[in-house]
């Protein structure tokens, strides 16, 4: 199929789809006028790459992750990097809760302050 009926049997705008392409994510086949040709799976794999983008994992991180998964949801089978990959994201996501909430912490003391010294 082309990048235009992907793009509408799937609801992901082309420009993604080439994105996904020169990630590695997709591997289209070109046809004799160079047009991409995507067979039926990539559905699927457009379908996993969008939920693993939801989950807050990056491009690279799901170029990993893509021989592991199977189905739409996707449904990620042991592999040797997969847990370690989504161990590390996790990690970078716990860490930069732990800064936000540092600095939360620190500007809701200047927001106490500053209007202390508004009523005094």
């Amino acid at each position: 199929m082309l990048i235009g009926e992907l793009s509408r049997r799937t609801g992901v705008q082309t420009h993604q789809l080439r994105y996904y392409e020169s990630q590695g994510l997709l591997e289209p086949d070109r046809g004799h006028n160079g047009y991409r040709d995507y067979a039926e799976e990539a559905i699927v794999t457009v379908a996993q790459i969008r939920k693993l983008l939801g989950a807050g994992l990056s491009t690279e991180e799901i170029g990993f992750l893509l021989p592991c998964a199977t189905g739409t949801l996707p449904e990620l089978k042991p592999c040797p990097e997969l847990l370690d990959t989504l161990r590390a994201r996790l990690n970078g996501l716990d860490q930069h809760i732990d800064d936000l909430v540092r600095t939360r912490e620190v500007l809701s003391d200047y927001i106490t302050i500053t209007e202390q010294s508004v009523a005094s």
